[in-house]
């Protein structure tokens, strides 16, 4: 087989040739995204905290009973820990990193987002204070919107909400399960109790989102204004196929698939987010069981996304306002999971391209903060607002009409609207928002995109080694 035959079949194989060419630094897109979740961190902070401007904080967070509820992620620009989006969006970063492992190794960040998602289930494992009874909030949202400074400043009170057997939340422990079941199979190879620990909590919280059924944010009045969630099938559904995926014990598949079908998953979804579990789910059964239904589903979704969803006159896809771009982002990293199960793998992986790259600068602009050179200067975050110490932070700081002093590295903020307008204001939050959820997907996307650019110049090493033989072979023919 000659060069020209041999790369034609790599890349018909692969389905990536001239899908990943890009003048985007997609390494330092990673580095970037990973230091943002580091600023978001609360507690006392690891010695090789990378973000100077940061330091321990809320180190008095307990439960009702004094429980040690310290650590973990505040979710955006204020400092309330929300349970639940904090599980989604630590489940889609563990899924990432499961799949693109090799991204991560190359970029130099493997101990990175080791050290990001342990983080989170650490946290988590705390919360999970006995079998019936896990903590899905800390921080009160009203207090905590009458105080602007930094979270190392902050004195207001910090009341701690749980669910329990009495007031179950299936949604929020059903997401905690599928993130942990999630970690276990990362860290199966790098710290073994660490993994037998995370699937014990997983198996546990599974069992009770199951047996207690309820949403949380009716045990937890505080989330729903905020993070309304509309049902738990979607979740209870999807920790038990995270854990089937974690222990390979059937029973789990079966509850997964009994799940899908009790309460009518099958619809073609037009979103995934953190109330809208669908579409990954049905990617997720695909991928376990290689079952056509699934397999059809997954593909139903990424066409009507691709085909009919609602565009920007720019090309980016529309599902609302708030979190625009995480939106977008959430769903090229589905269609980048989807196109290894598909035909029209070269379709979805353009797609997933086209989406990522508006975000980094194709638009015109770049909405990852820290990265090229017309990025967002005043995201709606309290503590990258404030100066160096010792100088008083304050509403004054937010109100003032500049950059802010700290530069908040690989936050996307929430983007622009339906007509690729953008404000970047800091009081314009529905622009310039920053949460833990809007980066999960995008920067898995972001590692989808690198492996498939390692693979290609795979591919033409190979090619340029095969076609170097034939050139080799033809000069040896020449001079005999």
């Amino acid at each position: 087989m000659k060069g020209g035959e041999i790369f034609s079949a790599y890349s018909a194989m692969l389905g990536i040739a001239s899908v990943i060419s890009s003048n985007y630094n997609y390494d330092h897109v990673l580095h970037l995204s990973l230091l943002f979740y580091e600023a978001q961190r609360s507690g006392h902070l690891p010695p090789q905290n990378r973000i100077s401007w940061r330091g321990d904080s809320a180190l008095y967070d307990r439960g009702i009973n004094g429980e040690d509820l310290t650590g973990g992620y505040y979710d955006g620009g204020d400092f309330v820990k929300f349970g639940f989006t904090m599980a989604s969006a630590t489940t889609l970063l563990a899924w990432g990193c499961l799949s693109y492992k090799r991204s991560y190794i190359h970029a130099g960040e493997w101990k990175n987002i080791l050290n990001t998602i342990q983080w989170a289930a650490e946290y988590f494992m705390k919360c999970h204070v006995n079998e019936y009874e896990f903590y899905g909030q800390v921080g009160d949202f009203k207090l905590d919107h009458e105080f602007w400074g930094r979270p190392e400043d902050m004195n207001m009170s910090r009341p701690a909400f749980k669910i329990d057997s009495q007031h179950p939340g299936s949604d929020l422990a059903g997401e905690t399960a599928a993130a942990l079941a999630a970690i276990s199979l990362i860290f199966a190879e790098v710290d073994r109790d660490f993994s037998v620990l995370c699937i014990r909590h997983a198996k546990q919280l599974y069992k009770f989102a199951n047996r207690y059924r309820g949403l949380y944010h009716i045990a937890i009045k505080n989330a729903a204004l905020f993070y309304e969630s509309t049902g738990y099938g979607d979740e209870l559904s999807w920790a038990a196929a995270w854990l089937y995926r974690a222990t390979g014990d059937i029973h789990y598949l079966d509850e997964a698939e009994q799940h899908y079908e009790n309460f009518r998953l099958r619809e073609r979804p037009n979103e995934f987010f953190y109330n809208k579990k669908v579409a990954g789910l049905q990617i997720l059964l695909a991928q376990l069981t290689g079952q056509t239904e699934y397999i059809e589903a997954a593909q139903s979704f990424c066409d009507f996304s691709i085909h009919d969803q609602t565009r920007t006159p720019k090309g980016l896809l529309y599902i609302e306002k708030f979190g625009t771009l995480c939106h977008a982002a959430n769903i090229a990293f589905l269609c980048l999971q989807a196109a290894d199960i598909s035909p029209s793998a070269k379709e979805y992986r353009d797609f997933a391209k086209s989406q990522i790259h508006y975000m980094l600068g194709d638009s015109g602009r770049s909405y990852l903060i820290g990265f090229g050179e017309d990025y967002p200067k005043e995201p709606y975050h309290a503590a990258s607002s404030c100066p160096n110490k010792p100088e008083r932070c304050d509403w004054e700081d937010f109100y003032r009409k500049s950059p802010n002093p700290q530069l908040l590295y690989g936050a996307l903020v929430s983007g622009p609207d339906e007509n690729d307008f953008y404000v970047d204001k800091r009081e314009e939050f529905i622009y310039n928002e920053v949460t833990l959820d809007y980066n999960a997907g995008f920067q898995s996307a972001v590692a989808g995109l690198r492996l498939l650019q390692l693979q290609e110049e795979e591919i033409n090493q190979k090619y340029k080694y095969s076609n170097l033989n034939s050139q080799n072979e033809i000069t040896n023919k020449t001079y005999v």
